[in-house]
């Protein structure tokens, strides 16, 4: 996330899909109760919709709160299957996910069977 957001030490998705009309203090309430985590730690957390082409990211930045939205004109994002509430993405995996790549897909290990 070059430009105006730092880049933080810990990005996190939240597994469930949450209502997108949900601003700055539903989703920071979802974070503290839901998730566990303090909303001012400086780390991300990121929201997908239900239908999964929607994007929304909440990260305090010392200063204040940014909450920004990316939506996907076709396809949907890649979301991890997980039965924690949420899942730990690393810098790369970010950059990935934001532009509609399967980052679970550039990580994963190559089969031990192999065949021609």
């Amino acid at each position: 996330m070059p430009g105006l957001i730092e880049t933080p030490a810990h990005i996190w998705i939240a597994v469930a899909p949450v209502d997108m009309r949900r601003g700055l203090d539903g989703l920071t309430a979802i974070v503290q109760h839901s998730l566990g985590y303090s909303p001012c730690a400086g780390s991300a957390f990121i929201f997908r919709n239900r239908a999964g082409n929607r994007l929304r990211l909440l990260l305090w930045d010392g200063n204040g709160v940014w909450l920004c939205q990316r939506r996907l004109h076709r396809g949907r994002f890649v979301w991890p299957q997980a039965s924690d509430p949420v899942f730990a993405l690393s810098q790369a995996q970010w950059r990935w996910l934001v532009a509609g790549v399967d980052w679970q897909r550039l990580s994963a290990t190559p089969s031990a069977e192999w065949r021609v």
